[in-house]
C-alpha cells in the first residue's frame, strides 16, 4: 500500500492528479498541466513536494571514512555547510543509487537518496558501515520542498534576510527559521534551473507549502507534479535511476565520471571499474530529426545494427522539440552521428548531440 507525504492533503486541496509513485501517493500534475508547469520553472518559479526522498544521517568519529568506502565521490576536505554528489555502487561497479551528502559537521553528514531505493539504499550503508559510525533512516521525519526557478531567490528574500539564503550552488545553511519553523536550505534541484531545497520537520511540511505559495503569488509561482519534474530534468540532460542507471550500469558508463574517484584508495566497487576499463557502452543526447517522439527502452540502429538502446525521451517544452538520452557502443557515439530509433514498428530519424540538451542562461 502506497504512502502518503505530509503535503498529500494539500495536493487534493490544490487539484492535483494523485499517482502511485515510488511507494508514494503524489501528484502527477494540477490543473494548470504538465506543459504550464514545466514553463513557469524554466520562466517563473515552479513549487514541487520532495518529501518522498529519503534520507539518512551518519554520525561518529568514523562518519567520513564510511562515506568514502561506501561512495565512489571523495568526501575529504570537505567544508561544513557544502552539499556533494555521488553514485554509491555495488561489488560489481553497478550504480545502487545516486545521491548528494551534506556536511553538518566532522562527524555529521546527511545523505539524501531516491525514494524507490531508500530501504535498498540503507540496507547496504547499514551492512557496510565502519566501527565508529551510526546510519539512521530519518526519511519519514522530514519534509522537503523544492522551489525551482528564476524567480526562487526573490520569494526568499520576502521570507528571509539574503545572510540566511545560501548564494553558491550546491552549499546549505541548516537552522534557518521561516515563519517559526526550524529548516535547512540547500541551493540545489533536480530541473536544471536555479532553485532552493528546504528541509523540516514532516509537521512543518503543510505550513511550509502555503507560506511559500503566498511569498510566490507576485512571482508567478505555481505547484507542479512529477510530470513537470520529469520533463524539466530530462532537458537538462539529468540521469535518473531506473533509466540512465541501474545496478548493471556503472556510473562512468552513465558519464557520472565527475563523481568518481579512482584516485582513492578504495571504495565499494572501484577494483571492479579499474578492471573493466575504459567504458565500452557510454549516455549520449539524441535529437529527434524524424517524424514522432522517442520514450524510453526503444532500440538504436546505425543502419541495420543496433547499437544501443534509448533510456528516456519526450518533447521538451521550453526547447520546443523533442529529445532523448541512450545507452550507446561507444564507437558510435560521435556528436553528429545520424540514427534510427525504432518506435512502435516504424523507424524515426535522430542524430547525437552534446549533453545537456538545456542550460540555465548565464546572468550578464
Amino acid at each position: 500500500m502506497e504512502k502518503k507525504t505530509p503535503l498529500y492533503d494539500v495536493h487534493v486541496e490544490e487539484g492535483g492528479k494523485i499517482v502511485p509513485f515510488a511507494g508514494y501517493l503524489l501528484p502527477v500534475q494540477y490543473g494548470t498541466g504538465v506543459i504550464k508547469e514545466h514553463m513557469a520553472v524554466r520562466e517563473q518559479c515552479g513549487l514541487f513536494d520532495v518529501s518522498h526522498m529519503g534520507e539518512v544521517l551518519f554520525t561518529g568519529p568514523t562518519a567520513l571514512d564510511t562515506l568514502n568506502h561506501l561512495l565512489t565521490n571523495n568526501y575529504n576536505g570537505m567544508p561544513v555547510n557544502k552539499v556533494r554528489y555521488s553514485a554509491m555502487c555495488n561489488e560489481k561497479g553497478g550504480t545502487i543509487d545516486d545521491l548528494v551528502v551534506y556536511k553538518f559537521g566532522e562527524e555529521s553528514y546527511l545523505a539524501v537518496v531516491n525514494a524507490a531505493n531508500r530501504e535498498k539504499d540503507f540496507a547496504h550503508m547499514a551492512k557496510n558501515v565502519l566501527p565508529g559510525t551510526k546510519a539512521e533512516d530519518i526519511s519519514d521525519s522530514v519534509a522537503q520542498l523544492a522551489l525551482q526557478g528564476p524567480k526562487a531567490p526573490a520569494i526568499m528574500k520576502k521570507l528571509l534576510p539574503e545572510d540566511q539564503i545560501p548564494k553558491g550552488y550546491y552549499t546549505a545553511l541548516p537552522n534557518i527559521e521561516i515563519a517559526g519553523m526550524n529548516c535547512m536550505i540547500s541551493r540545489t534541484g533536480y530541473t536544471g534551473e536555479l532553485g532552493y531545497e528546504i528541509y523540516t520537520a514532516s509537521e512543518n511540511g503543510p505550513k511550509l507549502w502555503k507560506v511559500l505559495r503566498e511569498a510566490g503569488e507576485e512571482f508567478g509561482l505555481i505547484p507542479c507534479g512529477l510530470g513537470a519534474r520529469d520533463t524539466l530534468r530530462l532537458e537538462a540532460a539529468m540521469p535518473l535511476y531506473g533509466h540512465e542507471m541501474d545496478e548493471d550500469v556503472t556510473p562512468l558508463e552513465a558519464g557520472l565520471d565527475f563523481a568518481v574517484k579512482l584516485d582513492k584508495p578504495e571504495f565499494i566497487g572501484k577494483d571492479a571499474l579499474v578492471a573493466a576499463g575504459k567504458p565500452t557502452r557510454v549516455r549520449v543526447g539524441l535529437a529527434v530529426t524524424g517524424r514522432g517522439i522517442v520514450r524510453e527502452h526503444q532500440d538504436v540502429f546505425l543502419g541495420d545494427e543496433k547499437i544501443g538502446m534509448t533510456t528516456s525521451g519526450t518533447h521538451c517544452p521550453f526547447l520546443g522539440k523533442a529529445v532523448a538520452m541512450a545507452m550507446l557502443d561507444a564507437k558510435h557515439a560521435e556528436v553528429g552521428t545520424k540514427l534510427e530509433v525504432e518506435v512502435r514498428g516504424r523507424r524515426v530519424a535522430v542524430e547525437i548531440i552534446p549533453l545537456p540538451f538545456y542550460t540555465r542562461p548565464k546572468k550578464k
